[in-house]
């Protein structure tokens, strides 16, 4: 063999560095920046959440899965522990991160919202997860999901999507078979919000008929959880974002015609007591009778009660679960809600061996484990299936209540057949998530109160309403609350 020049030697050495570089390159393109572990010295990493009851049980028994199999063979041990609700959980985070006295120290991974993740990534406190996942990987999920995670700049990904929820609409089919039978009543009318305004008009006409001997007696049909959502998803389905934000700077966009409309189908009929609130959620509200059906979340339902406890009887009650009304003519926009998890900063050990327990939670199989017992849906587009489930089911041989399997299946529907929203998180979007929650909401008990007085006094239903339900009461409410999310939005 012929020995090669200076210049040819040099040239094959280019190559050959070249070629073993490009090697190494595609190599770790299948598992990027991955990180060696020692299994003989595991990372221990810490996750508090705010889980209960089943919840807890449900996603204890994955993590001991997961220490029992991937963790073990990678050197990932796990912790997790219950901080009591969100809010106690949100109070634990900030006192931790802050070191204050008789605080524990800062977990590695926690349940987060997506306005409170916002306001700690600001504080320098969470890792970006998008360098321990590939673009292969990441296309797995939800992409509406993924984006919800995306607060920082560009392509930044603080939020892991672990479990979501949408809203379903619920109804107490024993009753409103009852009412249907009598009235002639159809479920398709409560597929809008102009429907279904209507249809609780019937249903008080007809509960107040059943006692002609005590007028203006009739019952509530309906009311609904997170008042927030039925700004923000109402101003989606008429063709306005009312929080639009950029580069996490918002824009406030309060139309009045869509806040009429919310308005009309939504506070008059409270007003009038065609809607109500008693209890903390709605699904109480049915348990004690005041009403027959309410939009709240997918977890919500495994709360749905069996039976309706009155003062003088007690009867069971079946269900039927239908999707949330959506406000006629509109698009088909659809609650997107529900924690993801974040990762404080700290070293690359510890943060990619969260990201290796996250991406192990919300493989398929593991993600409809947990949703069968807590009502969460799965993050990844593949797992939103009666297919995937009933495949799950089988092979684990999971005991599921029909209550929280038939929610699972009309929530697949709603992912898989709208388009899934939620606003992105920004600088006082808490402060402006309250003025939606509470602003109509508390002036509609108020008034509600007020018309019950008249009534009591006397008057007909029409004329104790007719003041709070004016073109005047509607501009005065109108102008305040518009005001008080500008001011929401300016909060730091």
């Amino acid at each position: 063999m012929k020995n090669l020049s200076g210049k040819k030697k040099r040239f094959w050495v280019l190559v050959c560095v070249a070629a073993a570089a490009a090697a190494m390159l595609l190599g770790g393109c299948g598992s990027k920046n991955k990180v060696k572990l020692d299994p003989d010295n595991p990372v221990t990493i810490t996750i508090w959440h705010y889980y209960n009851g089943a919840q807890q049980t449900a996603f204890d028994s994955l993590v001991k899965e997961f220490n029992d199999t991937v963790g073990m063979k990678e050197g990932i041990f796990v912790k997790s522990t219950g901080k009591g609700d969100v809010n106690q959980l949100e109070e634990s985070v900030r006192s931790a991160l802050k070191k204050e006295v008789g605080s524990d120290e800062a977990p590695d991974i926690f349940s987060s919202y997506a306005d409170t993740a916002y306001e700690i990534q600001q504080m320098g406190y969470l890792a970006d997860l998008s360098s321990y996942l590939t673009e292969d990987e990441i296309s797995e999920y939800v992409d509406s999901y993924v984006e919800e995670g995306r607060i920082g700049k560009g392509n930044q990904l603080f939020i892991f999507p672990t479990a979501k929820s949408s809203e379903i609409l619920m109804l107490d089919k024993t009753d409103w078979d009852k009412f249907a039978a009598a009235t002639g009543a159809e479920l398709s009318s409560l597929s809008t919000m102009e429907g279904l305004a209507e249809t609780a008009k019937e249903y008080y006409e007809w509960t107040d008929s059943l006692t002609p001997a005590v007028e203006n007696d009739g019952k509530a049909f309906y009311g609904r959880d997170a008042m927030a959502n039925l700004f923000i998803i109402g101003s989606m389905q008429l063709g306005t974002e009312i929080f639009k934000v950029k580069d996490q700077q918002v824009t406030l966009q309060v139309d009045r015609d869509v806040m009429k409309r919310i308005w009309d189908t939504w506070y008059v009929p409270y007003v009038k007591g065609y809607f109500s609130s008693y209890g903390r959620f709605r699904s109480d509200d049915v348990k004690i009778g005041e009403i027959i059906s309410y939009t709240g979340s997918t977890t919500s339902a495994m709360y749905f009660p069996d039976e309706v406890e009155l003062e003088d009887e007690t009867y069971p009650i079946d269900y039927i679960i239908l999707p949330a009304a959506v406000f006629e003519g509109g698009e088909a926009y659809a609650v997107q809600q529900g924690a993801g998890m974040v990762v404080t900063a700290s070293d690359r050990q510890r943060e990619y061996a969260c990201t290796e327990f996250l991406k192990w939670f919300t493989q398929s199989e593991n993600n409809l484990v947990f949703g069968c017992a807590s009502g969460y849906l799965p993050v990844k587009k593949d797992a939103n299936s009666k297919e995937v489930l009933d495949k799950v089911i089988q092979e684990k041989d999971l005991d599921v209540v029909p209550k929280t399997f038939d929610t699972l299946i009309a929530a697949f529907d709603t992912v898989n057949s709208s388009i899934m929203y939620t606003n992105k998180a920004f600088q006082g979007g808490a402060a402006a998530r309250k003025v939606l929650e509470y602003d109509l909401s508390d002036k509609a008990a108020a008034d509600r109160a007020a018309v019950v007085e008249s009534l009591n006094a006397g008057m007909s239903l029409e004329e104790a309403a007719a003041e709070f339900i004016s073109e005047e009461a509607f501009d005065q409410w109108f102008t305040g609350f518009e005001r008080k999310l500008q001011e929401a939005v300016e909060s730091k």
